[in-house]
This record gives C-alpha cells, structure tokens and sequence, in this order.
C-alpha cells in the first residue's frame, strides 16, 4: 500500500493535476487493504467469542450436573464436589487455550514461554500448589466429609465445601469461614459427626452437707425424664473430686449426634431445678475466716 501511494503521489501532476483520480485510487487502496484484513480479524473475534459463551455454558452444565448427582450419582458427595472443581479448572483452560488458537496466537510457543516460566511460577505459588495436594488428601483420606461438623487449624464449624484449594465451613452462628486446604490437612482435626451417637459429661458441685447417693438419684432421675437420652449405653453417675467448697459430681449420658447440644442446655437447667425441689445445695466460691482472740 505504501509503494501504491508514493505512485499515485509521483503521478499526480501528469495523471490528474486536479488530484481526483490520485484521491479516488488511494482510498480505494485503502478499502482493498481494510477489507482484506479486518474482515478475518472480526471473524476471528467473533469465533473466539462464541468458544468462550459456549464453553462456559456447558461447564457450568456440567458442574451442576456433577454437583447434583446427575452424573456419577454412585459416588460419594465429597468426592463429588471436589471433582466439580477439577473438571471445571480444566475445561476452563481448554476454554483459554481453543480461544488463544482461533486469535492466530501460536499455542507452541506459549506452551514453551510457560514451561520456561514453570519454575518462577512454581515458587510464585508454593501456597496454592500445598492447597491443591492438601485437597487431594482430604479427598483420598477423608478426614470429613460435606455435612460434617469439624473443629481444626483454630476454627470450627460444619464443611460445606471442599474445593480445590480452601474447605469452607459454616459456624453455628452462621458465619463463613474459608480455611485452605494445606493449612487444615496439615493440623488435627476433630470430627464430631464421625459418629451418629456422642455422650455428654455433666460436672455438677454439690455441698458437703448433701447427701451424695440423693443427689445421684436426681441426676439419674433427670436423664430417664428426656427421651432423646439413651438407654444403652445407660446414663451412669459418678464422683469425680473433693473440691475445697464442694463435692463434684458427674452424669455421664449418651445422645444422638443431632440432639447433642439440646440435651445439654435442657439437662443443665433440669438439675438445677431438681437439686432445689429435693434440697440439694449447689455451694459457690466462700471464705471461712476465724479471728483470734
């Protein structure tokens, strides 16, 4: 184009000494060089576009349909969740690599550049690639589970997610907590919900003065009054300490997983209430002091 418009410039006095003709070809010039140029290249935009639109819309489809058990029904909803996650990062750079071919990008020499960078980036992301083996792990071995209630790395709650990176956990007073992967496989964790039954220990104090076989009655008579309480293994009482101001005493029952902390606030304000009715001195923190003559 640039040799046609130094011809065209060169030829304008002997060709066109108006310049109409010089005018005329060097915007026709132009045109021919436009349209053999950006056509491909919107057409290209507009291929890539519609990978990306469609790629995503049939990977969330799959997500979903992973996540809800359409596909792999059989398979256990941990695992389930965590491939959600896999699957998803993979199609999403296939995604990126069909759309980085169809703008005219080579796809070789990209590849080449990352694997030169390879050990940059592996360094870069030491944290994220722990996470991603701490996730594998919690897979594999399965710690816990979606729908358990855990305590570990310093927080506690029930799992709600377990993603390729972070496990996300919801607390009982219904705040998100986002724990990553390494950090969580790596510490000890409690699983309260490993077990579909939990037991429960009741410290109580009672005086010196009270008559300690009444008070275990009253216990054992409070556990028997809660249904959700069960019979085996039998609620069992038990003195546990000579305090300096009080006996302690122990109730020891057994409850489903799901009644737990029911169980617990009811009996707590049942014993007290009994301990009153019979008599039984619950004894606080007191100093005796003598002065001598």
């Amino acid at each position: 184009m640039f040799n046609l418009f130094l011809t065209v410039n060169g030829n304008t006095n002997t060709q066109d000494p108006s310049g109409t003709n010089s005018a005329t070809n060097f915007l026709d010039s132009i045109v021919e060089f436009l349209g053999g140029n950006i056509v491909p290249i919107i057409g290209k935009i507009l291929g890539a576009l519609a990978v990306i639109i469609i790629g995503v819309f049939i990977t969330r489809k799959i997500a979903k349909s992973i996540e809800k058990g359409k596909l792999f029904p059989k398979m256990n909803n941990t695992l389930r969740i965590f491939l959600k996650h896999v699957i998803a990062v993979v199609l999403y750079i296939a995604i990126a690599a069909a759309t980085i071919s169809i703008l005219g990008f080579d796809i070789s020499a990209l590849s080449a550049a990352i694997a030169s960078a390879g050990l940059a980036v592996g360094l870069a992301l030491q944290g994220g690639l722990s996470n991603i083996a701490g996730g594998v792990m919690l897979v594999i071995f399965k710690p816990f589970e979606v729908g358990d209630y855990v305590e570990g790395a310093g927080v506690s709650g029930t799992v709600v997610d377990i993603g390729l990176f972070y496990t996300t956990l919801t607390t009982p007073d219904n705040k998100k907590v986002v724990v990553p992967n390494g950090t969580i496989s790596n510490s000890a964790v409690t699983n309260y919900s490993a077990h579909e039954t939990r037991r429960i220990d009741f410290d109580f104090s009672i005086s010196y003065d009270a008559d300690i076989a009444s008070a275990k009655k009253v216990l054992l008579a409070c556990a028997r009054s809660d249904e959700r309480i069960l019979d085996d293994p039998k609620p069992e009482t038990m003195v546990i300490a000579h305090g300096d101001t009080a006996v302690g005493i122990r109730l020891r029952v057994w409850v489903k997983n799901s009644d737990y902390w029911d169980v617990n606030f009811h009996i707590i304000e049942l014993v007290k209430l009994n301990f009153d009715k019979n008599g039984i001195e619950i004894p606080y923190p007191q100093l005796d002091v003598h002065l001598a003559k």
